[in-house]
């Protein structure tokens, strides 16, 4: 679910700005990006109209502009003196100015460049390297230290890591040929990465945004309080519904937990819930949004170009995982109320619907059919987003009276849209440094030739090194960029281990996505617990046992790929024994977690309930059989003593 455009996610951080200078300017940004939101609905229509590189060029200054004005630097470091905040502009401006000469000097070049005849004079490489770094700080503005840190730790490895031992060192490389490769080529900022989010992912952060502004949002969570209304959980089991709804079209977590938490987490504390669960409900919620087909966030696009899988193969696989996840959410919510002693809502007192909900609920339908539809239908994805985009617009101005008689909301989603996507770019030439460097250094090569090694010892082990190495570099990230950043870096890994290209990018996506609910980072709860009162480590440390089938998952259909439904040799037998032990482990660890099933659990109980989950779902097959016998003994046995409970309390 998108931020308000007045109201930025990062400006819930940093107040700002108020002086005539500084509001002016952020006028001009929250202008710039409105304008380049247009200019994505325009490209997923008309397709790339100038070269790539000039489209990628003054996409990456425009952007650059944006975020300059819409979180200038004196605002981000808090600071009011008025010497002191016109200091802090002349250093933005400075900046900007120089990066906008060095992308004209990039497209002033690229045809020398192209040809092997150009040589950059020292005043290039020095102004090349300040604009390469100002990114890097506009990234940090944009998503914090985490990913800037990378970013600059990467540059320093390419200049000066010759010394370094093992498969860090390489052969040494100057600041000229670092900047070739960096700036001044299509293998660093200005590569494929950056291409693809003009191209593709920028028209859905649009979507998402203009979805947001034509009121569907808070139909849709009327309409999840009202349907789980009748359930113990009641809002926890909403906040589920809403989170995965607005997850998949948001491509943000953090924006999906604000805007759907406000809401959700006080309706989920008032019904009993304790402000730590009720911050972890939403956080699990809203990560889960970003695996849920058919949008997934705009990752289903992304993967569709990067993994050259057709669009419709990657819902299917995506589906019963994500269904699995959420399965998990509701049983979790379900025996935490219950273990509360917590009653279904009285009828006299549930949430009625208000009159035309139901129509209104198309206005989120209708876009995301003709999202199912374009693509059924064999048009590109970017063809996709165009005509959600003009669905989103027709049906919000045909069924909401609120939007028709105050338009400037649509102006508003633009502007929210193209800040959002503005950020996001920054973040994407952060990676292009990333991608420039390993493909220099062959640092990426090295690194999969090593888990490559390790996975002919243990392919488990190899898979467990490469999620680890996916939750550290996912952590502080948004979705889209994370997961390029990590199938950029572990995706030849994976793949140098025997494992199909599809298993890979729904392995190395589950765990970035994933990162937003893994201590200490964990975003997502970061953003939840202020929300619920809460304490954000506590917060997060429920989040991540509440989201533990997502942590399993990938691990199941990398060594059990029936799960994913589109296998070359579909066997419908192990299909069904696989995810016979899947359900049966998502009940036996959420009552081993929260501690209840008919009656409270003795620790013995939730002990070998979370040691039979586990061993079930372990690729060994007299496992599995203990396993399942294990947990099905456990279900017996709790089932009659509380029925000799009940007996004993009649008597």
């Amino acid at each position: 679910m998108s931020i308000p455009a007045d109201t930025p996610e990062e400006d819930r951080k940093a107040p700002l700005l108020t002086d005539p200078f500084s509001r002016g300017l952020r006028m001009v940004g929250l202008a710039a990006a409105a304008l380049i939101a247009a200019h994505a609905i325009y490209v997923a229509y008309a397709g790339q109209y100038v070269s790539p590189e000039m489209i990628r060029a003054g996409a990456m200054f425009t952007c650059a502009l944006i975020v300059v004005c819409t979180s200038p630097l004196a605002a981000n470091l808090g600071l009011k003196a008025p010497l002191l905040v016109a200091l802090c502009w002349i250093v933005d401006l400075a900046l900007l100015a120089n990066l906008g000469f060095s992308c004209w000097n990039f497209l002033k070049k690229i045809d020398d460049i192209e040809n092997l005849v150009v040589q950059f004079s020292s005043f290039d490489q020095a102004t090349a390297l300040i604009a390469v770094l100002t990114l890097l700080e506009l990234t940090r503005r944009s998503f914090g230290l985490v990913l800037a840190s990378v970013g600059l730790i990467t540059l320093l490895y390419c200049l000066f890591g010759e010394n370094l031992p093992w498969i860090f060192r390489h052969s040494g490389f100057s600041l000229e040929l670092t900047m070739e490769i960096l700036w001044f080529g299509v293998q660093g900022i200005f590569g494929d990465p950056a291409g693809i989010v003009v191209l593709l992912i920028f028209i859905f952060i649009v979507f998402g945004a203009l979805l947001e502004a034509t009121g569907a949002g808070a139909v849709m969570i009327r309409m999840a309080i009202a349907a789980t209304a009748g359930t113990r959980g009641g809002p926890g089991h909403a906040a589920i519904i809403a989170s995965s709804i607005f997850g998949m079209s948001s491509g943000s977590v953090v924006a999906n937990v604000v805007g759907t938490g406000v809401v959700t987490i006080p309706l989920i504390k008032k019904r009993g819930f304790k402000g730590a669960f009720a911050g972890a409900v939403e956080a699990a919620a809203s990560t889960g949004g970003q695996i849920m087909p058919p949008v997934m966030g705009a990752a289903a696009f992304l993967m569709v170009s990067l993994a050259g899988v057709p669009y419709q193969l990657i819902c299917i696989a995506a589906l019963i995982p994500a269904l699995l996840y959420y399965g998990n959410l509701f049983v979790s919510v379900e025996l935490e109320a219950a273990r509360l002693g917590l009653k279904p809502t009285p009828k006299d007192q549930r949430q009625k619907l208000e009159p035309g909900d139901w129509t209104k609920s198309l206005m989120f339908f209708v876009p995301i059919g003709a999202i199912i539809g374009t693509l059924v239908a064999g048009r590109s994805p970017s063809m996709a987003g165009f005509w959600a985009v003009i669905a989103t617009l027709v049906t919000g101005f045909a069924l909401n009276a609120g939007l028709r008689g105050d338009p400037k909301r649509i102006l508003k989603g633009l502007a929210s849209g193209g800040v959002a996507g503005a950020r996001i770019m920054m973040a994407v030439g952060t990676i292009g440094v990333l991608v420039g460097v390993f493909n220099l250094t062959g640092l990426g090569l090295k690194f999969a030739t090593q888990v490559a090694l390790l996975g002919d010892q243990s392919l488990f082990i190899a898979l467990l090194l490469a999620a680890g190495s996916c939750l550290i570099l996912g952590m502080g990230m948004p979705t889209l960029p994370a997961y390029l950043i990590i199938v950029l870096v572990l995706g030849l890994a994976l793949k140098k281990l025997g494992v199909p290209d599809l298993s890979i990018h729904l392995f190395v996506f589950y765990f970035g996505v994933l990162s937003a609910v893994t201590p200490p980072v964990a975003l997502a709860a970061v953003a939840a617990a202020p929300i619920a009162d809460a304490e954000p480590v506590k917060t997060g440390i429920n989040a991540m046992k509440l989201s533990l089938v997502g942590f399993i998952i990938p691990f199941v259909f990398i060594f059990e790929p029936q799960v994913l439904l589109v296998v070359e040799e579909f066997d419908l037998m192990a299909f069904l024994w696989i995810m016979f032990r899947l359900l049966l482990a998502i009940w036996l660890l959420g009552t081993s977690f929260i501690g209840f099933e008919v009656g409270r659990l003795a620790l013995w109980s939730r002990a070998i309930r979370l040691a039979a989950g586990f061993a079930m779902i372990i690729n060994i097959w007299e496992l599995q059989v203990a396993g399942v016998a294990a947990g099905i003994a456990m279900i017996l046995f709790e089932s009659v003593a509380a029925r000799r409970r009940l007996a004993n309390d009649t008597a």
